[in-house]
């Protein structure tokens, strides 16, 4: 099939709430792909997020090979004992923050986010949810609700009802909105489709404080800064904070379709059977992946690869920002979760566009904002090489506004 020929039946056949970049990519390797005529372009979105191995990584063939030769899903779903499973729930338990114990897994982030929520009522009795402005928590229409973005939740009322939004990294509102009819506060630890918002020091810390002293659960997601995004395993793991529960996906199996929540024992231990459960939660071929994904992380230190060349880009992109101060307004970013915010949406506009000229790949985030986010293990010369083409494609949008 020619690309023109698969566009035409994209086209077609897929909904129109779906806008397409005219490009039809056929394989990938690493952080490079290639579309049908065989052009190659550097991918700094890995999937949105997800391929945080790069793109046909072997280990991720290998274990899909491996265990699809075994059996793909157990009968009666997650009601018999899996050893892939176990397999992964026992790496979990090293890797997950106290005092989350108890793991259960879904097929999406915004599932993990929809469950959590459901729970935190049940545990606690209450029905009310403290969310963030700006944060993002998924499209299904509870998430949506949970969601602090107009742009998420104008269009699709009557929305879930008892949840309230206060400003991101403002302890005062946060004290203020607490009270006995909350459950549970849901979260991120750096906002991710917001523009990569970082808090400020002790925010996290002080918060969980804040919570526990009210009896509300806390809730972080992790969905995009898990699995080494952001430099350590979790973005919250260096932190010191107990959370009731937190979520993720993405990395966690290396854009194969995965996610899952953990639950701390006390929360477990106020939950029944029928509270909860899935189709395909907790698959054999999908926990096969995501341990393999997981025990290469560890395996590779790959969080070392992560801050080192986390670091060496936003120092690239600070640089740059210095040579066109009136039209970037700031870099900012921790490990390669990293974004620059341009002074004007038709400034990003146009970056985006010359990005793609140059066969670059980027994520346009808030109207001003372009993210970063490469596969971990990506290599010095590949950040070089796609830092190289983004620098050319924002002087040349510039030049061409000016």
């Amino acid at each position: 099939m020619t690309a023109s020929k698969t566009m035409q039946v994209e086209d077609k056949c897929t909904p129109l709430f779906f806008r397409k970049i005219p490009v039809s990519i056929e394989r990938g390797a690493g952080v490079q792909v290639w579309d049908e005529a065989g052009n190659r372009y550097i991918d700094f979105t890995s999937g949105w997020g997800v391929t945080c191995l790069g793109h046909a990584h072997p280990v991720i063939s290998d274990a899909l090979l491996e265990q699809s030769g075994k059996i793909i899903q157990n009968p009666s779903s997650g009601l018999t004992y899996s050893p892939a499973r176990a397999r992964l729930l026992s790496l979990m338990c090293e890797i997950l923050p106290v005092p989350l114990t108890r793991i259960f897994f879904s097929n999406s982030g915004a599932e993990a986010n929809d469950a959590v929520i459901k729970l935190a009522r049940k545990a606690t009795g209450r029905m009310d949810v403290i969310a963030m402005n700006q944060g993002f928590h998924g499209r299904t229409i509870s998430t949506a609700s949970a969601t602090g973005q107009n742009k998420h939740r104008e269009k699709f009322n009557p929305l879930m009802p008892n949840y309230r939004f206060i400003p991101y990294d403002n302890l005062e509102a946060l004290s203020g909105a607490l009270d006995k009819n909350v459950a549970a506060v849901i979260l991120e630890p750096v906002q991710g489709e917001g523009g990569v918002i970082i808090p400020s020091e002790g925010y996290l810390k002080e918060m969980s404080r804040l919570c526990k002293a009210n009896s509300t659960l806390l809730i972080i997601d992790e969905i995009q800064t898990g699995f080494c995004r952001t430099g350590p395993m979790f973005a919250i793991s260096p932190l010191n904070i107990e959370a009731d529960f937190m979520t993720m996906a993405k990395g966690i199996a290396g854009g194969f379709p995965f996610g899952a929540f953990a639950m701390s024992e006390a929360v477990s231990m106020l939950l029944e059977p029928g509270d909860h459960g899935g189709t395909y939660c907790g698959n054999p071929l999908g926990c096969a992946v995501a341990y393999a994904v997981i025990k290469y992380l560890l395996d590779h230190n790959i969080s070392a690869n992560v801050m080192k060349t986390g670091d060496y880009a936003l120092d690239r992109m600070h640089q740059l920002m210095m040579s066109y101060p009136e039209k970037i307004m700031e870099v900012r970013g921790r490990g390669l979760l990293l974004a620059i915010e341009f002074c004007d949406v038709e400034t990003a506009n146009h970056v985006v566009g010359k990005c793609l000229n140059r066969r670059l790949f980027v994520t346009q985030t808030q109207g001003t904002i372009i993210r970063i986010f490469p596969a971990l293990n990506i290599k010095r010369e590949e950040m070089d090489e796609g830092l190289t083409l983004f620098e050319a494609a924002v002087d040349d949008a510039i030049k061409r506004i000016s």
